[in-house]
């Protein structure tokens, strides 16, 4: 059956081809045709009745207000950075500040292994950069991440987290393999002095078959913990080699609370030289991974109590409304991801919707936003006062004793305009997401023009992360145009410290 039409890639010669979705044997598929490869049938969703229930969410925003490009749907992905065909704004910008690391990990999508040469931007490059995004309009983005490489390998990174803080983001990021942040506990402390708010720290299993780097990962969790600084953890999902662990990594994240704020789970993206019987064998989507987080935590967090990203569209109309002023939007494809909230209560996990009914918490918020919007008579406050009556319906009394403690902090944060309380949600709550990036496979366009996740360059464009990574690879192209010679050692692979992989791997015990 046909769900939809769209374009997609050709994964042998990146050529782009029509395509359509269609639904076969409860499961969503992805086909084109190649002149010069044939028909490529893909795997794009393993559970049509998810995909259908998430595309109830579908929201399309409008983009920026003076894109870099002048491009056109047409061009999509040749020429991209971004273009008037995008729908979205950046709602997180990604900067690579390295492409040194020091690990070797074969299913890294940034290649940061064997390059040959250094990309490293100078600080002054970087800032330009940040200045750029922060001039996007009408809202800037309000999260950056650094990202490689290892950002840690940089010996400028707390400047570069103070001058991200002085220019407005109020979210700065690293992702981290947290090998720097075992071996030293004063580095984490400069990062959150600096301004660091969060560390995307890799991590891949709970036990040494999944993870050869568990002690090293453990060590820099508790130096974060020391310091007061929260950690996300972010698993590489692969079936068969650490998918069976999934809830495993939940029940440790709750386990650690104190400093872990969640984790984004991220099903293995092909971007390298995989075949098609490595992708068959290996593929994960998010249906996948989401039935193995329910049967291994025993139907604690199920399937249907996650919910794609742009669910939450309702609340930017109502405080565009209520404000006056733009907001971020969250209009990112609803097939890219998926999210909920658990809260967690000894060895007890209770996802927010055994609390809320998050449909009808859903309308409420976007009754409220139209009443506002119709304006008239009614005052903003009473509309609020009407608004929050009304959502006190969608409060669940049965599974959990909490609903109370969520109608507090709805009624705190909607009537006092008291927003400690939001940040007192997320401290006592847990995030469990999932991001499935794109690959030659399973490439949608679609999905690209919606993306919100956008990589800032040297050059002055804002590139979408599936196109910087996968399809054309912008990534290789950005890092050779500013590329600087490698200064080769005896007997050490480019971009790679040795002795630390050495370290690492051969004994996971971080130095003193």
């Amino acid at each position: 059956m046909l769900v939809k039409k769209t374009k997609s890639l050709c994964p042998a010669c990146k050529r782009v081809l029509d395509a359509t979705i269609v639904e076969e044997d409860n499961k969503i598929w992805l086909e084109r045709t190649c002149p010069n490869h044939g028909f490529i049938k893909s795997l794009y969703w393993s559970d049509s009745r998810m995909y259908h229930r998430f595309q109830e969410y579908e929201a399309v925003g409008t983009g920026i207000e003076e894109p870099v490009l002048q491009g056109e749907p047409d061009t999509c992905p040749q020429n991209c950075g971004l273009c008037s065909g995008h729908h979205s704004a950046t709602l997180l910008a990604n900067i690579d500040v390295t492409n040194r690391c020091n690990l070797n990990c074969d299913f890294c999508f940034a290649n940061a292994r064997a390059c040959g040469f250094i990309y490293e931007p100078d600080f002054d490059e970087i800032v330009g950069m940040m200045k750029n995004l922060r001039n996007e309009r009408p809202v800037p983005p309000p999260a950056v991440q650094f990202s490689g490489g290892e950002p840690t390998m940089r010996d400028d990174l707390p400047d570069l987290i103070r001058e991200a803080k002085a220019l407005g983001f109020s979210q700065v990021q690293i992702a981290s393999n947290g090998i720097r942040l075992a071996q030293d506990l004063s580095q984490v402390q400069q990062l959150k002095d600096a301004g660091l708010s969060t560390i995307y720290l890799h991590f891949d299993g709970i036990s040494k078959e999944t993870n050869p780097f568990l002690a090293t990962s453990k060590k820099a969790i508790s130096n974060c913990a020391q310091v007061g600084m929260g950690v996300v953890l972010v698993p590489t999902v692969i079936h068969g080699r650490n998918d069976q662990e999934v809830g495993a990594i939940i029940r440790f994240a709750a386990e650690n609370i104190g400093v872990i704020r969640g984790v984004n789970f991220q099903p293995v993206a092909f971007t390298g030289a995989a075949s098609a019987d490595d992708v068959a064998k290996e593929r994960v989507t998010i249906p996948d991974l989401t039935a193995n987080i329910e049967t291994q935590t025993g139907g604690a967090l199920r399937q249907d109590d996650f919910y794609p990203i742009p669910c939450v569209a309702p609340f930017t109309h109502l405080v565009e409304e209520y404000t006056g002023k733009p907001q971020v939007a969250f209009t990112a494809h609803q097939h890219c991801g998926a999210a909920t909230y658990i809260f967690v209560n000894g060895n007890e996990i209770v996802p927010v919707n055994r609390m809320i009914d998050v449909e009808k918490f859903l309308q409420s918020v976007d009754h409220m936003a139209m009443t506002l919007a119709r304006g008239g008579s009614v005052s903003k406050y009473r509309a609020l006062l009407e608004g929050v009556k009304d959502i006190h319906t969608s409060l669940k009394r049965g599974e959990s004793g909490k609903a109370g403690e969520i109608w507090r902090l709805i009624a705190t944060t909607l009537i006092k305009q008291n927003y400690d309380a939001l940040r007192e949600f997320h401290w006592n709550a847990l995030f469990i997401g999932t991001m499935h990036f794109m690959d030659d496979y399973n490439y949608d366009l679609d999905r690209v023009q919606r993306c919100c996740i956008h990589y800032a360059t040297p050059d002055g464009r804002m590139i979408p992360f599936c196109t910087y990574n996968s399809g054309p690879v912008y990534r290789e192209k950005i890092w050779k145009q500013y590329a600087k010679p490698l200064p080769q050692k005896s007997g050490e692979t480019p971009g790679i410290e040795s002795s630390t992989i050495e370290t690492a791997v051969l004994s996971d015990v971080p130095p003193s």
